[in-house]
């Protein structure tokens, strides 16, 4: 199984004539525009339909075929008892980008799409409970009705707590001699599980991800298991037995030129599908 960007994709994509599932992605009320437009414009690429639900406005009597869980401020502690980063230099994209072509869209794309973050996007450390509230339903809902899930960072590890885990508040001891990257770029590089499903849809090789995250899955959920893991040991996707839920640490809408993190929308939006 190969990982590279230009591998073909391990879902086929939905077809223009088939209606298109919806896919809900929840986010806040105050900010997060800039994950919302990026997520909106990966599932619309992969096939589907997006559906902005917020805590604001719930739209609970819309249904959906398929869920996605955003990121965004940190999980309540309290569910499971218990500052942004700097814009890239020249160097970081070089390091990160060895295409030429790629680092031409990263010299434009990273310090933009980091600008917009740090003007639109919700702050690390503040808890919004309207929103956990919101999303714990909208997970259950989807578990119970079979619907596809897709958590992304925070949405990874509400997850985990919704399944009864429990997380790592604080990362700062897993990076004592190597120091935390955090960065939009693709820099940390991640070892999926072989047989994980994750592996079926986005190849077996070690994945370069970016690092936006304080907190990690620390216990399992119930009907959860690892499938990748960096260097250091902290979880960075996880996905159940049965069923297709899966949530990532990082954030592949972030990733739009990136093929291989693509494939995790298309194969969503094809299990919703599936679903219909």
């Amino acid at each position: 199984m190969t990982g590279s960007d230009s591998a073909p994709h391990a879902t086929s994509r939905v077809t223009p004539q088939a209606r298109r599932p919806v896919i809900a992605i929840t986010g806040p009320d105050q900010g997060g525009g800039p994950a919302w437009l990026f997520t909106a414009l990966a599932v619309w690429r992969a096939g589907g339909r997006p559906l902005r639900l917020r805590p604001g406005k719930p739209r609970g009597r819309c249904p959906f075929d398929g869920l996605i869980v955003g990121g965004g401020a940190d999980v309540d502690p309290e569910l499971y008892g218990e500052t942004l980063p700097d814009g890239p230099d020249a160097a970081a994209i070089r390091q990160a980008e060895r295409r030429l072509s790629q680092r031409l869209i990263g010299y434009l794309f990273y310090p933009a799409l980091w600008l917009l973050r740090r003007l639109f996007q919700s702050h690390g450390g503040v808890l919004d409970v309207d929103r956990d509230r919101l999303e714990k339903a909208l997970i259950h809902r989807a578990l119970d009705d079979h619907r596809p899930i897709l958590g992304i960072c925070r949405g990874m590890q509400l997850v985990n707590v919704v399944r009864g885990g429990t997380l790592q508040r604080d990362l700062a001891e897993f990076y004592v001699e190597t120091p935390q990257a955090r960065s939009l770029l693709p820099v940390k590089p991640v070892q999926l599980e072989p047989r994980s499903h994750l592996a079926d849809i986005l190849g077996d090789a070690t994945l370069h991800v970016n690092a936006l995250h304080n907190q990690a899955v620390d216990s399992l959920g119930r009907g959860l298991r690892v499938a990748g893991r960096e260097s250091s040991g902290v979880v960075q996707a996880i996905e159940a037995d049965r069923g297709w839920c899966i949530g990532v640490q990082w954030h592949p809408e972030y990733l739009p030129q990136k093929r291989r993190h693509q494939r995790l929308f298309h194969a969503l939006v094809q299990a919703a599908a599936n679903t219909g």
